[in-house]
């Protein structure tokens, strides 16, 4: 398709490198989020090689998860040389759902959104991708329905060091990346969302920096300066900051937040852990009691899904009983039946059973005079040999041919 067969609306956003407007499908009349990028590309082969190329890789890779936007389809005008990204559209950021707000949110949204973005970022990172640029603006919003947005910063989480260095938003840019040249990992998406976390809870930003140096002085103010070994592995890797600070006690996130729950408060400590071997992953945020309200209504809908899932077997194994309980009156015509055989069968024709085509019964010694008990549902005996159980089809299960009532193929 092509930018002629979207109607333009209006503008949502702008950014450095991109805005993003509005749009409809002349086609399906879909309303779509398009984001047009800045530069102008004079092949295609420039658009192979440019950083919105990892965005659409990454969000391919991570299509269909239900927290991670919708990618519909990419677009370049090689006349114009304009290359577009479409998306689902979503109402609002949530930095648009918090900004000007006098009354909190009510916990219960607060615990979801988490909730929603932990899981989205689990995703990546269990896909070995990190975002490296989390905070409220890249996060969206439909209801209450929430998705990360923005992939264009993300990053392998193998490929090789040093990272660029100025790659996420000041405030939400996690210690290891404000003061090493590169080094760091994806735990930086961890920081950010705690940040974000914070940010929901307070309305306010925790560590609004007006430069580098700030933002980790703002850091510092609060959580306090970390273990000199965490500092001394950061100052390896640095050379564009003095890693030089004097010990401080912070003043604690619990005088910013005085009515957020104990253990709201303990997931955004463990998530603001300075050295980011020691910080939660996603995984592990999940599992926290912060969050175990949800994963029990989580358990309890798998259970009720399994029951309905359940229910539903059991409807059409019953409908199939009474299919094969409807066909057990047929059987083969043209059956094979010696001298021996015939009053079993005049026993099929006593019962009016309809004779069709193709069973052979095992032919009976003369000394066999009962063939009701001969043809018993245990054994076929004989006089001289050991006792035989002759196997047969039932509608794909093994029968013994003693159940002669039932339709009857040979194995």
């Amino acid at each position: 398709m092509q930018m002629i067969d979207y109607r333009l609306i209006t503008k949502k956003g702008e950014g450095t490198f991109s805005e993003v407007i509005k749009a409809q499908s002349v086609k399906t009349t879909q309303l779509v989020a398009i984001k047009c990028m800045k530069q102008i590309f004079q092949t295609i082969d420039q658009v192979l090689y440019f950083n919105s190329n990892i965005e659409i890789q990454a969000l391919r890779k991570l299509q269909n998860h239900e927290h991670i936007i919708k990618l519909i389809e990419v677009l370049y005008d090689e006349p114009t040389g304009r290359l577009a990204l479409v998306f689902e559209l979503m109402e609002q950021n949530l930095y648009e759902h918090i900004k000007g707000r006098k009354i909190p949110l009510k916990q219960e949204k607060i615990r979801s959104y988490t909730y929603q973005l932990l899981k989205a970022i689990d995703f990546m990172h269990t896909n070995n991708i990190f975002h490296r640029d989390i905070k409220p603006e890249n996060i969206l919003l439909l209801g209450d329905h929430l998705k990360l947005a923005d992939l264009g910063s993300c990053k392998g989480i193998y490929s090789k060091h040093p990272y660029t260095e100025y790659i996420s938003t000041r405030w939400y840019r996690s210690p290891e990346c404000l003061m090493t040249d590169g080094y760091y990992d994806s735990k930086m998406d961890i920081w950010g969302a705690g940040c974000v976390l914070f940010e929901i809870t307070a309305l306010f930003p925790l560590f609004p920096g007006s430069n580098e140096l700030d933002q980790v002085h703002r850091i510092h103010n609060i959580l306090g300066t970390p273990n000199p070994k965490v500092l001394d592995r950061f100052r390896k890797h640095a050379t564009h900051m003095e890693i030089n600070f004097p010990q401080k006690v912070g003043t604690g996130l619990e005088n910013l937040i005085p009515n957020a729950p104990k253990d709201l408060v303990d997931l955004i400590k463990q998530m603001l852990i300075y050295d980011p071997e020691e910080r939660i992953t996603a995984k592990q945020a999940l599992r926290h009691p912060y969050f175990k309200e949800i994963r029990d209504q989580e358990q309890q809908r798998l259970l009720e899904t399994s029951l309905q899932s359940i229910k539903l077997l059991k409807k059409n194994d019953d409908s199939l009983m009474d299919e094969e309980q409807n066909t057990t009156q047929i059987i083969h015509k043209k059956t094979l039946f010696n001298q021996t055989n015939k009053v079993l069968q005049n026993s099929f024709k006593n019962k009016n059973l309809h004779l069709l085509d193709c069973v052979k019964l095992p032919t009976l010694t003369k000394k066999q005079a009962d063939l009701k008990k001969a043809y018993g549902p245990a054994h076929f005996q004989t006089t001289k040999k050991k006792s035989i159980q002759y196997e047969y089809i039932l509608y794909g299960k093994k029968a013994n041919l003693g159940n002669f009532l039932n339709t009857l193929r040979h194995k």
